[in-house]
């Protein structure tokens, strides 16, 4: 690792005491900085471009005499930063952390208060954060509201889900800024918790589009202590502001000095590619704390869930309970329900699967008592973690697992008893320890405890670090679902080895997501870390599966494939049950085969809404493997291998749709071709709508290998 601070001022625009301009360090951005009338007040630039207009800054305080206005400038210092650090797992080996930096240090006179606003510019976009230095006159303080703004040039079109305290499940809306206000109501969908703020509030990332082609994202990178941020629309002057989530009494954060918000993030470019291809967020949060990470690795897993996702199964041991009270419920003398999926010879033959085909974990579900009634009713001891139902014997499944040297993946859901979770923690966390397990999958399904309290608030943004911490202690992976939405700490604590805070597959099963959704999520969503979206369905008709259900998955078999490319993440799922896999195991060899930790990743085109395509090393390997994905639309690919080593011949597999491949009436048309490829080969390839392509590119290690194959 390479690091170099220039602690000399580097002041790279201009000109008064009050007005400040700092820019990227090629030049192409910068923000300008000044007081107006003691207002703090920034603009940004990209290639002299204006992308962000004159917009204020400012914190609103219960107590009163707010952070806003009345300040004056006491200092303005510049520096330069430059380093490169290593992921322990990401989309590629080495990040460069490239800014130049300007702290401008304010005081309020009128009540003898500082606040600091700390600028970074980078090459692909910015940041900045309010700080609050220890101070007489500014000790304990209570936020009313972050008033930042971001005062956009014009009226562009986003792609936008509706701004939301406890959830992110929503289908993306593309649309004009003007338009949300009209189409807000109809984009939210019901959900197990939910609480939309305004006909205007839209949830970050949030991704935009200006009619001169600037692609412009805004964020927040390294959130812990604080509210998350979302952002709402004043649409008649086409501004942008903070709305932070509020707690229990309707205040947005209680804070201590010294203290400081979270990184506002504003990556912005003229090439879509390199929105996708950003490290800005990443970088803007701290280095690991994690002194030894030897026990963190990339999972590749199967899983009992789906076939209770789709209601072939289910979580609960038995109907013959109207309500559970975990100490004097019985289990061993309920009658079962013949439903229950964790029970011992499905989770062996999903074992078996996993074993055969080289996957590394098997997901449990349902497995611990008290499922009868989790739902919906807001229990304070709901489950304990550690005890299994009758027909899950913890012990001998986790012995049968290691013996085929697979791992049990373990579950935790909470039913949002965010307490009752803190006050199992550690048992459940032990109990993991003696029996092998490495990673959890955690769940915050329903309105939270402690009552009154939001998914993304203050509170419970420091009850999942707490649990990321505690697990660590453990040497225990999380896997977070309807958590907060990622912002980077996976940087700071790589335990964190994956999210789903999303619309993620399940709801395929729940009647289909936008056929576009996932051309956006890496837009969105992904700009702050991994999801776990679980790919790789092949039965669309979910009807096959379970009668009962009518839903149909929007997408082709060769799309699945390309999720495990496209959408980024060290933790992957083959989510389909393996029945269907074992029909069409040509197609499941690319899942079997594509990698899950990378040494380098190119963006090779992108559009949101409408394709994405990306290339990917795999890990100390010479190997490559493609994906791309379609919108609504049907997309044909012309891409150049030039990322392939010049002196070199690999052996390429395409798995794409088939020519009558249709999303809606021929989803499992698929073709694989098999041959020779060089960093000179040039492919079309074509992707019906919410259709794709994955190819495998294996470098080939001596001639005989490339026998019979002919160039593609």
């Amino acid at each position: 690792m390479k690091i170099k601070l220039t602690l000399a001022v580097l002041l790279l625009g201009a000109i008064t005491s009050h007005a400040k301009v700092i820019q990227s360090p090629n030049g192409q951005i910068s923000i300008d900085f000044r007081l107006k009338n003691g207002i703090p007040t920034y603009k940004v630039n990209y290639k002299e471009i204006p992308v962000i207009k004159e917009s204020k800054l400012g914190v609103e305080l219960r107590e009163g005499n707010n952070l806003m206005d009345g300040f004056e400038q006491v200092n303005i210092s510049t520096s330069s930063f430059d380093e490169t650090w290593q992921p322990v797992w990401g989309e590629v080996k080495e990040i460069r952390n490239h800014y130049n930096e300007m702290v401008a240090e304010l005081k309020q006179p009128a009540t003898n208060r500082y606040m600091n606003i700390r600028f970074r510019v980078y090459d692909d976009g910015v940041g900045f954060r309010y700080e609050f230095p220890q101070q007489k006159n500014l000790v304990y303080f209570t936020i009313k509201e972050e008033h930042t703004q971001f005062a956009l040039t014009g009226d562009h079109t986003a792609w936008w889900i509706p701004g939301d305290y406890d959830t992110q499940e929503y289908d993306y809306t593309q649309s004009k800024l003007s338009e949300i206000r009209g189409l807000l109501r109809n984009a939210v969908t019901s959900n197990a918790s939910q609480t939309v703020f305004s006909e205007t509030g839209v949830q970050t990332s949030l991704q935009m589009k200006t009619a001169e082609g600037l692609y412009i994202n805004l964020h927040e990178a390294a959130l812990t202590d604080y509210s998350c941020m979302h952002l709402n629309l004043d649409d008649k002057n086409m501004i942008f502001e903070s709305w932070l989530t509020p707690d229990a009494e309707g205040y947005k954060g209680r804070l201590q000095t010294p203290c400081h918000s979270p990184w506002r993030t504003i990556i912005v470019s003229d090439n879509a590619c390199d929105i996708l291809a950003s490290h800005l967020i990443l970088n803007l949060n701290e280095p690991c704390k994690l002194e030894d990470t030897s026990w963190i690795k990339p999972v590749k897993y199967v899983g009992v869930w789906w076939e209770m996702i789709t209601g072939k199964g289910t979580w609960s041991y038995t109907n013959a309970l109207p309500s559970v009270k975990l100490e004097n419920c019985d289990y061993s003398k309920l009658p079962k329900n013949g439903t229950h999926s964790a029970n011992n010879d499905n989770v062996k033959r999903y074992i078996d699967f996993a074993a055969e085909h080289g996957f590394d974990q098997v997901l449990v579900e349902g497995w611990n008592i008290g499922w009868e009634d989790w739902f919906g009713n807001q229990k304070n001891y709901v489950f304990d973690f550690v005890t299994p139902y009758p027909d899950f014997d913890i012990k001998a499944l986790n012995e049968y697992a290691h013996s085929k040297g697979v791992r049990l993946m373990m579950h935790h859901e909470t039913s949002g008893s965010s307490v009752n979770y803190e006050r199992h923690l550690e048992a459940a966390y032990q109990l993991m320890n003696k029996y092998g397990y490495n990673s959890v999958k955690s769940g915050y399904v329903g309105n939270m405890l402690p009552y009154g309290e939001h998914h993304y608030g203050q509170w419970m943004n420091d009850h999942y670090l707490h649990c990321v911490k505690e697990a660590a202690k453990h040497k225990i992976m999380v896997n977070a679902h309807e958590a907060v939405r990622p912002t980077g700490l996976c940087r700071t604590y790589p335990n964190l080895i994956g999210n789903e805070s999303a619309r993620g597959t399940e709801y395929q099963a729940f009647g289909g997501s936008k056929p576009f959704h996932t051309t956006i999520l890496p837009f969105t969503r992904l700009q702050g870390g991994p999801m776990d979206y679980t790919p790789g369905i092949f039965e669309m008709d979910i009807e096959k599966i379970n009668p009962n259900n009518h839903s149909h998955v929007n997408a082709t078999i060769a799309n699945q494939l390309a999720l495990y490319v496209t959408m980024y993440s060290p933790l992957q799922m083959a989510a389909d049950i393996p029945e269907n896999y074992e029909r069409f195991m040509d197609a499941f060899q690319f899942i079997k085969d594509v990698a899950v930790d990378w040494d380098d990743s190119k963006y090779l085109e992108a559009e949101p809404g409408k394709f994405i395509t990306v290339a990917r090393k795999a890990k100390d390997t010479g190997n490559w493997f493609v994906g791309c994905v379609a919108g609504d639309a049907e997309h044909t690919s012309k891409i150049t291998l030039d990322f392939l080593d010049a002196d070199k011949k690999y052996i390429a597999t395409v798995y794409a749709d088939g020519k009558d491949a249709d999303y809606k009436t021929n989803p499992q048309s698929y073709t694989i071709k098999k041959g020779i490829v060089t960093n000179k080969t040039k492919l079309n390839l074509r992707a019906v709508a919410a259709g794709g392509y994955a190819i495998s590119i294996i470098e080939a290690k001596d001639t005989s290998e490339l026998k019979g194959l002919k160039k593609l």
